[in-house]
């Protein structure tokens, strides 16, 4: 019977190898394993990544979830997905710890690791990220593995760390899929300096009322599409602007609640980012 397209083999690793995956930084970073690569349950994502201007592979929503909270950090520099670890390495740990290393149809499997994250954090210049749903940590051989996967890293003096649904807020998970999107919008210093402004203005004059309600009167007030103020808030948002309590749904959000960003700072940090 011919094998499932999806199942390992040593043939398969070898293309791999070769067309480079697993390699690479920001936009030239190929992913050790892809969505095509897996059976499709609906859970699998291709996301474009503003900092590595190209598309990302998750293979979970959770992956999403951890995948947009390290994209919106300010010193996050590049996430390289599905990173494969390597295979003999691998191997030893196992041997030497009495853990049965994974395996399917005989063949010995590449582990992956979620995610490896280049930080411009002094203190943490690079850190790695395992997301699992706290479901599967009552397993066992869930458990065998993750061991091989901390002791390669510990080897390699490379922070790692477990991340589980109970440490994703879906609140800031919501904000920041709301918010997203706006990033690839491109609009002019002036025009953001403009809006900034404007908008500051409006929320000192409006402290108590809802920023939904606030945008309902201004599109009304300068016969605007309905959803027009809103938007060009959300990319005030997106770019730095403003800041807010990202733990609070943004719907629900008051006048003042947004602190203006230090726009001498933010111009000079999106001039940086854009040579």
């Amino acid at each position: 019977m011919a094998k499932n397209k999806y199942s390992p083999s040593e043939t398969k690793y070898k293309r791999w190898i070769k067309e480079g995956r697993g390699n690479g930084h920001g936009i030239d970073y190929l992913p050790w394993i892809t969505v095509r690569d897996i059976p499709s349950d609906g859970r699998s994502h291709r996301v474009f990544g503003h900092k590595s201007q190209r598309t990302h592979h998750l293979l979970s929503d959770l992956e999403l979830a951890v995948f947009l909270t390290l994209e919106w950090r300010s010193d996050t520099k590049d996430i390289r997905e599905q990173f494969p670890l390597e295979r003999q390495d691998t191997l030893n740990i196992a041997l030497d710890n009495g853990i049965k290393h994974p395996t399917q149809a005989g063949v010995n499997l590449y582990m992956s690791s979620d995610f490896v994250i280049d930080s411009s954090d002094p203190s943490r210049q690079q850190y790695v990220i395992q997301a699992k749903y706290s479901q599967f940590l009552a397993d066992p051989r869930v458990i065998e593995k993750l061991e091989i996967e901390r002791r390669y890293w510990r080897l390699k003096k490379i922070p790692w760390f477990l991340v589980t649904e109970l440490n994703v807020s879906p609140i800031l998970t919501q904000n920041i899929s709301w918010l997203y999107p706006a990033e690839r919008d491109e609009i002019d210093d002036d025009v953001l300096l403009e809006r900034t402004a404007f908008y500051g203005e409006l929320f000192l004059q409006n402290p108590t009322r809802a920023v939904t309600d606030i945008c309902k009167q201004l599109d009304s007030s300068y016969n605007q599409p309905v959803g027009s103020s809103i938007y060009e808030i959300r990319q005030l948002l997106a770019n730095r602007c403003f800041y807010f309590d990202m733990s609070q749904p943004f719907h629900l959000l008051k006048g003042q609640d947004f602190m203006v960003e230090n726009m001498g700072n933010l111009i000079g940090s999106r001039d940086v980012s854009n040579q």
